[in-house]
């Protein structure tokens, strides 16, 4: 039994076990990781790429799982659904989707026209709402379902040149919410993983090309509280969390597989409510950050309203 089998020891803890995984952006990369992540938990995975994730399905079959592998162009509706069938016809429904496909397409902003704002929107954001759409149908039949919709934490940091990556990725939050609630009631949870900059081929061929700059090791030492990139295999634990029985009370939740990422375009904006929407914010406290600055507008109106311009700081 080689180093990277699925031992007997992992079949105890196969908290996957029987279940279909569809893994989108799955050849390569942290797609790759996810997808050998939930066969190693004992799920029969669908690795999904728009070139034949050969190499994924190789990787997991030799060490004992089962992967089916599939090519399709999750940004196109017609593809998803011919997808879909294919799944069901190979594996059964899908229990669990991770939504990763995902391009950078980084540009100066002159140089952003509309063909390749579409391009990077439809292949992150409208990618993951087909695939979501399209396979929850399956999950709400069975009362039963987990999606996790892969984000990015570069939402969160000073970067230029990445407008419509930037978009997509803060979209995704927002698909991520709507489809929470609307699937809750059906047994369906949906959170979204924010990831740090992670050691992928996408990113290595992204700073090769200059859109990145050569030194981001040493720029994220200064803002990751763990001073190193991320690996893939870093994030799949969150996944594997998210898709399993032990979330099943988790939902409509953007988890930062970071680091500590502490970037300062976290602050930006919140000087102006003081210390504690300040300190709500850095500490991932997103729902007392909101009420924080809702209580803050309030007082603003209310200043203007009565002309005193005074300002409360809230709770």
């Amino acid at each position: 039994m080689t180093e990277n089998s699925f031992s007997a020891q992992d079949s105890r803890w196969a908290a996957h076990q029987g279940r279909v995984a569809v893994v989108t952006g799955a050849a390569r990369g942290l797609g790759a990781a996810i997808a050998r992540g939930l066969a190693r938990r004992g799920a029969t995975v669908v690795a999904v790429d728009l070139s034949a994730p050969e190499q994924t399905s190789k990787e997991i079959q030799e060490a004992g799982g089962t992967c089916v592998p599939l090519v399709a162009d999750v940004s196109d509706p017609a593809a998803v659904r011919a997808l879909h069938d294919a799944v069901l016809a190979a594996c059964g429904p899908a229990d669990i989707l991770v939504d990763n496909a995902g391009i950078a397409g980084m540009a100066p902003l002159a140089d952003v026209d509309f063909a390749h704002w579409r391009r990077v929107l439809s292949t992150n954001l409208d990618s993951q709402f087909l695939m979501s759409t399209a396979f929850a149908a399956d999950m709400r039949e069975r009362g039963w379902g987990r999606i996790v919709n892969m984000s990015s934490s570069a939402i969160y940091t000073n970067t230029t040149d990445m407008t419509p990556y930037l978009a997509s990725k803060a979209g995704i939050l927002g698909l991520t919410s709507g489809l929470a609630n609307d699937l809750a009631p059906f047994g369906i949870t949906v959170n979204a993983v924010s990831p740090a900059f992670t050691r992928t081929p996408l990113i290595d061929e992204t700073v090769a090309d200059g859109a990145m700059p050569a030194d981001i090791d040493s720029l994220l030492a200064t803002e990751q509280a763990i001073k190193r990139r991320a690996t893939p295999e870093d994030i799949v634990g969150t996944v594997l969390f998210l898709t399993g029985e032990d979330s099943a009370f988790v939902t409509a939740k953007f988890i930062a597989a970071d680091g500590g990422y502490r970037g300062k375009s976290q602050c930006t904006g919140l000087k102006v409510g003081g210390e504690a929407i300040l300190r709500s914010a850095l500490t991932g406290r997103l729902e007392r950050t909101l009420l924080l600055l809702d209580v803050l507008t309030d007082d603003r109106q209310r200043g203007a309203a009565d002309g005193s311009g005074e300002v409360g700081t809230g709770p």
